[in-house]
């Protein structure tokens, strides 16, 4: 399957640095005066960064997908030089990708005769990358047996993150504990490839159901990822059908569930779902979920 992603023709570039606040995930960086994609794995492909380019350097191509492979990455950054593999390196660490962190990591040593720069100088700047001043141990020395806490990055509110929860049974009129486990939730910003959705159940809601459900958290969001959406109101919806059939073939998600209210306009979203799990080349079990308006469950099926 073919994938959206940012291209960077260097010779219009000239550094101003005007796509990249408008970068959501971060991808884009100035580096040694040019504009860097500095991580195939968050760009998005939605080109949000494009218009806002006063040279034209930037454009969407395609091109065929392959799964995320961070060697590949390192091996394409090391050629770009130090200064972008640093880069590269703290945007996995804020994104909170530590699997991808310590293969990067571990590669830079098993080529470090072959770099063509000083790999310790790349683990000494990450290493001390927002390490901040709670005493929190510097992130490259703790990656390869322990994972800390992801620092909040330039755009806090779009970071992947993943985070554990207690499971916790509350007595009633007592506040319950919250069953998410990773940000952000919202269709656009989820990027299929981070490792919190590998071979995950998936729910994908639409807006209203979590307001209509109050045992939402406990109930159908525990043990999940989530990914929220409305039919009605959002635009560009084509990108979440690939972004569906990426979890479904990338991301290798273990089955799906789509709730939506009992509205008619809801169902667009369990269309978009089954067309996206028969466009793709895995196949997963779909169930769907519909929730009335005040908070029952009308009807709950396999397809």
């Amino acid at each position: 399957m073919k994938r959206a992603i940012i291209k960077i023709d260097n010779e219009k570039c000239n550094g101003c640095g005007s796509c990249v606040p408008n970068c959501h995930e971060g991808a884009l960086q100035i580096i040694d005066g040019k504009a860097v994609l500095i991580s195939d794995l968050m760009c998005d492909g939605l080109g949000a960064c494009l218009g806002h380019c006063p040279e034209g350097a930037l454009e969407i191509i395609e091109r065929e997908a392959e799964p995320y492979d961070e060697v590949k990455v390192m091996e394409d950054m090391i050629g770009k030089g130090k200064n972008v593999v640093i880069a590269h390196l703290k945007h996995l660490k804020e994104h909170g990708e530590f699997i991808y962190l310590k293969q990067g990591v571990t590669f830079l040593k098993e080529h470090k005769d072959t770099t063509g720069f000083d790999i310790q100088d790349v683990i000494d700047a990450v290493h001390h990358a927002s390490a901040g001043s709670s005493g929190q141990q510097p992130i490259i020395k703790r990656t390869i047996a322990a994972i800390e806490h992801p620092h909040v990055g330039d755009c806090p509110g779009s970071q992947s993150r993943s985070f554990a929860q207690a499971t916790v049974v509350a007595p009633p009129m007592q506040e319950a504990s919250s069953a998410l486990t990773q940000w952000p939730v919202q269709m656009h910003l989820i990027n299929p490839l981070a490792s919190h959705f590998q071979g995950a159940d998936l729910l994908v809601a639409a807006d209203c159901v979590a307001f209509s459900l109050g045992n939402f958290h406990s109930k159908f969001l525990q043990g999940r990822k989530l990914a929220i959406a409305c039919p009605k109101l959002d635009s560009n919806k084509e990108v979440y059908l690939d972004k569906i059939i990426r979890l479904i073939d990338e991301a290798k998600v273990n089955t799906i569930t789509v709730m939506v209210m009992e509205v008619p306009c809801c169902g667009g979203l369990l269309n978009l779902a089954l067309n996206a799990s028969k466009s793709a080349t895995r196949k997963v079990p779909v169930k769907a979920i519909t929730v009335g308006i005040q908070g029952d469950i009308l009807s709950e099926e396999w397809m």
